[in-house]
């Protein structure tokens, strides 16, 4: 009898631990698996990084659009079809066939406003001193967008309005962290420089090189960089009034070390690829002109975008360039993938081509929007360089670029 129970005993603690144990299995992959997920109409939602995930769908989840066709539907995702693991929204939507660049374009951009970049005292004709900004309650990386109802598009017409003021107060309209607010500034009379001054140096444009991503030929929209453009003095995001897409030669491709990022440099080439209209979390986008459309559409191979769940670790390519003009081929390897990442650092990747080690030592600025090609497919652009070790670095998924470009 209590050998029976002994028995009993550990046939029950043997259940519970492998019960446990599945049931910690179903948590790691519940973690790691997407939420959300986009699949071309009429295919089977297949998680490449993790083939021993298989999925259901009941007819009774399916939503209807208004026309009648299935627009997304609840699966469940199983652990070798047994164990559940998480319920899944899918989204059938035909994935877009783009152009991946690699082509370094020039950005110039004049901002929506002008940014404040440093505060700073002044001292007036009695020799008190002040900070009229910070007074106001201006502070370093605000977006001054009008002065007394005037949209600012120049620090030199801001610059103007203070110094006609007078000393009277001038009504700012300042934006900061997607909050718009009005305060009053006072200027004050400069002994030093025998004029009104405001306490603050600003901003009203931004130069730099980056790389392009993709284009979509049948429209000449463009994006590239993969991340924000954001001010190199404050950090803040730079909101776009007006840019401009350029050619870049570039001429010298400084190594990154450990500690110290290395960077493209160049230099821009008269003409203009076409506009740039938007700066997103997930990079700029723009229009091509027809002399961009001309020239870096035209030998161009254009290739079908990869979902996030279309991805696994291993072998890709990035298309980059890191001398001249044009772009050249190179191995990496993705070393991680976030499947239910935003933004854009969405899979960790290593250089391991030995050329392009040799040429820049890794990932360096610049190369920011240089895209990934895995399995004949356009997967995702290079964002970011890990500073500790240039050779490895973030990515982020083709398709949260082109859902900014269609938004």
């Amino acid at each position: 009898m209590q050998l029976k129970r002994k028995i009993i005993r550990s046939v029950g603690t043997m259940l519970s631990a492998a019960f446990l144990c599945l049931f910690g299995t179903a948590g790691y992959y519940s973690s790691k698996l997407p939420s959300a997920v986009t699949i071309e109409p009429a295919s089977e939602l297949k998680i490449a990084e993790y083939p021993e995930i298989s999925c259901s769908v009941s007819p009774a989840s399916v939503m209807q659009t208004s026309g009648g066709f299935p627009e997304t539907k609840q699966v469940t995702l199983s652990l070798f079809g047994a164990i559940p693991v998480k319920s899944v929204s899918v989204t059938e939507k035909e994935a877009p066939v783009l152009i991946p660049c690699g082509y370094p374009f020039g950005i110039k951009l004049l901002m929506d406003g002008v940014m404040v970049t440093e505060l700073g005292a002044v001292t007036d004709i009695s020799g008190k001193t002040s900070c009229p900004a910070e007074d106001a309650g201006i502070m370093t990386g605000d977006i001054i967008k009008s002065a007394d109802g005037e949209a600012l598009v120049s620090n030199s017409r801001l610059q103007e309005i203070i110094s006609q003021s007078g000393g009277r107060k001038i009504n700012l309209q300042v934006s900061r962290n997607d909050d718009e607010f009005t305060v009053q500034l006072r200027p004050v009379f400069s002994e030093k420089n025998n004029m009104w001054r405001g306490g603050m140096w600003v901003r009203d444009s931004i130069a730099g090189i980056g790389t392009m991503t993709f284009i979509n030929k049948e429209t000449g929209e463009f994006a590239g960089l993969g991340h924000p453009i954001c001010d190199s003095d404050t950090g803040g995001f730079v909101p776009v009034y007006s840019g401009e897409a350029v050619p870049v030669e570039i001429t010298e491709a400084r190594k990154g070390e450990k500690g110290i990022p290395g960077e493209l440099r160049g230099s821009f080439s008269s003409g203009s690829y076409g506009v740039l209209e938007r700066n997103s979390s997930c990079g700029v986008y723009g229009c091509l002109n027809e002399k961009g459309i001309e020239e870096l559409c035209g030998n161009s191979c254009e290739y079908v975008m990869g979902y996030r769940q279309d991805i696994t670790t291993g072998e890709a390519e990035i298309l980059t360039t890191v001398s001249g003009n044009t772009p050249d081929k190179y191995k990496v390897e993705i070393e991680s993938i976030d499947l239910s990442g935003e933004g854009t650092k969405n899979m960790v990747v290593r250089i391991t081509d030995k050329r392009l080690l040799k040429k820049s030592g890794g990932i360096i600025q610049g190369m920011s929007g240089s895209p990934i090609i895995q399995n004949g497919r356009l997967i995702g652009a290079v964002t970011h360089v890990f500073v500790a070790d240039p050779t490895r670095g973030y990515a982020v998924f083709a398709d949260n670029m082109v859902e900014y470009l269609n938004s």
